[in-house]
């Protein structure tokens, strides 16, 4: 969850440490601190505040530290409250670490090494930087070993030692780590937004190895002491993607991006109207033969999981289960050799997915991830991977990668369509014309967005809110709903709507808003009846519906059309409005929009 940065080189390290962990903000904002080595001193200096990365520069300006190496930090709690005693980076002796993870032991290492007397905070964090001190004895590295071994949990330690002045150190399990060289000196981070800046190349720290950055050279040993040559990988992230490009918020600038990035995710994909995976180097075999699917995946990537698991059922009438990640491994599932397990992640840094991942690839299955980040922890671990196009997503709740993601799985189940022979060639090529017809229509929406504006009005002081849809309406709302609580805060429930009289229609009362989705044609009839229902105990219906079917209802309902497209593809155009719904009342609310209180974009610990 933790942002963590670090640098050694010619450059002011005090601004270049506070300007990357503003691109590392969306993965903890409790509070933050960097520890710089004073240029003239070699001494260990350290600033941190409870907050956001501005309250600290602020600290940082009026009390300007010269340096040209240091670590920093920003926080995600996890084992102590949101005090600055908490805040990272913690020192014990001669060791300044930062750490992004859980130690899952810390009691016992307290106890074992009677640690109490050492520390100062409630953290997991400065137990390790304790124990080091301990076993810190002017050899760096094999201190370092020796901790590691000792450490339950997951973790990336980054340290800096006393005597030791423009050296840094790291180590990682689990949890991320990249590193680069930069034209003025050696960089890492937690995750590759924070390097773009400053560099086209980059690598993935392996696990269980010492990363050691001095001022002008980089090297890399594993726990036996031999050296580790890591695959450099590029960056090809537009530094111009990275930053807000005029817009107050970067959910909304992230919003706007989805036509393009969904174009740029498929249109490598298609030749000659057809699908093409060549390029990902995925099996036609694994495609043509698995008899079974399971999405694993969490939150909005898990939504994008049960949207696809209607289209493999409508498409390719085959057995596909969708399961949470965080309880995969808890649910016994039913894993073989002709299982296709498909992880989807953002990051690729999901714990629980990458758990999930590896608990079902030691079982027989073969593994596909659908990622963002190229080089992250899942990719390594599977079979195959298949890519989006998103580029760097920043705010926190996520938009374009859902969209992305969900384009890919279009891409993959139209090549499994015609491997399997579930659909003609004459069918292939009109279902690709129809998704190379979705950036127009999420356009439309997006040109349109002042009427979910004037919508989004109606809702601001509302406490509850519900959703309700059906078949594959009711999959789109529960990713809306989501949307709706992490940047809002208003309780928001999607309920497919033929359960309302199964006891949710109880909670509808005068002038509560529900928010309800027609876009499937052959069920429209069922889900006006159950909007009629609604409206009937004195609901505050607003009905986004295809621009198709909405007919006469502008005069009974709050009406937002939807452009139309066939019925399986409206997942698009109806899931940009909703996201637009859901920042209108954030934005509207006065809420720091990117960073929805208790949320972080990467879940790095279970």
């Amino acid at each position: 969850m933790c942002g963590i940065v670090g640098y050694t080189g010619a450059k002011g390290a005090s601004e270049l440490l506070l300007s990357s962990l503003e691109l590392l903000e969306h993965r903890g904002y409790d509070s933050v601190g960097i520890a710089c080595i004073e240029s003239d001193t070699d001494e260990v200096s350290i600033q941190k505040c409870v907050g956001r990365v501005r309250d600290l520069r602020a600290e940082c300006e009026a009390n300007p530290v010269l340096s040209t190496c240091g670590i920093g930090h920003t926080r995600w709690a996890t084992h102590g409250g949101v005090y600055k005693k908490n805040a990272h980076p913690h020192q014990c002796g001669k060791v300044t670490l930062v750490h992004n993870g859980i130690v899952e032991n810390y009691r016992e290492l307290i106890e074992d090494y009677n640690l109490q007397d050492a520390l100062q905070s409630e953290t997991d964090t400065e137990v390790v930087a304790a124990l080091l001190d301990v076993y810190y004895k002017g050899d760096a590295e094999e201190a370092i070993k020796k901790v590691v071994r000792k450490l339950k949990g997951t973790f990336a330690l980054v340290m800096m030692f006393e005597d030791k002045p423009g050296v840094i150190y790291a180590i990682r399990n689990v949890s991320p780590i990249v590193a680069a060289k930069c034209e003025d000196g050696m960089m890492l981070a937690s995750d590759l937004t924070a390097l773009g800046n400053f560099t086209k190349e980059y690598f993935v720290m392996p696990e269980y190895s010492i990363l050691k950055l001095e001022p002008n050279a980089m090297s890399v040993t594993n726990l036996e002491g031999e050296e580790v040559e890591p695959e450099i990988l590029k960056l090809d992230w537009k530094v111009s993607g990275l930053g807000k490009n005029g817009y107050p918020f970067y959910m909304e600038k992230e919003i706007m991006e989805q036509p393009n990035a969904f174009y740029e995710t498929i249109k490598n994909r298609i030749v000659n109207g057809l699908p093409d995976l060549s390029g990902d180097g995925v099996s036609d075999d694994i495609l043509e033969e698995c008899k079974r699917i399971c999405i694993v995946a969490c939150g909005t990537a898990m939504h994008v999981g049960l949207i696809t698991q209607a289209l493999v059922k409508s498409v390719l009438q085959m057995h596909i289960d969708v399961e949470l990640a965080s309880e995969y491994m808890y649910s016994d599932p039913v894993i073989d050799e002709d299982t296709l397990v498909i992880a989807v992640s953002q990051s690729g840094e999901t714990v629980d997915t990458l758990e999930a991942v590896k608990y079902a690839k030691a079982r027989g299955a073969k593994c596909m991830a659908v990622l963002n980040v190229r080089g992250s922890s899942i990719s390594r671990v599977c079979d195959y991977v298949l890519y989006t196009e998103a580029g760097p997503e920043i705010a926190v709740a996520s938009t374009k990668a859902y969209t992305t993601q969900l384009a890919v799985m279009f891409m993959l189940v139209a090549k499994m369509a015609q491997l399997r022979g579930a659909y003609t060639e004459e069918e292939l090529k009109a279902y690709i014309a129809e998704l190379q017809k979705v950036p127009e229509k999420m356009k439309d929406i997006l040109d349109r967005r002042n009427e979910i504006h004037v919508i989004a009005k109606q809702v601001l002081e509302s406490k509850d809110l519900f959703m309700i849809g059906r078949g594959m309406d009711y999959s789109i709302l529960l990713e809306g709903s989501l949307k709706l609580k992490e940047v809002s805060y208003i309780h928001s429930e999607a309920y497919a709507s033929g359960e309302l009289k199964h006891g949710p229609i109880a909670l509808i009362t005068e002038g509560i808003p529900v928010v309800a989705l027609v876009t499937q044609s052959k069920i429209m009839s069922k889900e006006l009846s159950n909007i009629k229902e609604v409206k009937a105990r004195g609901a505050n219906v607003v009905l986004f519906i295809k621009e198709e079917l909405a007919a006469q209802l502008k005069e009974d309902y709050n009406v937002i059309t939807l452009p139309d497209l066939e019925d399986k593809f409206m997942v698009f155009p109806s899931v940009v409005a909703l996201q637009l719904l859901a920042y209108y009342v954030s934005s509207d609310k006065g809420f720091d929009v990117d960073k929805p209180r208790n949320l972080a974009k990467v879940v790095t610990v279970e």
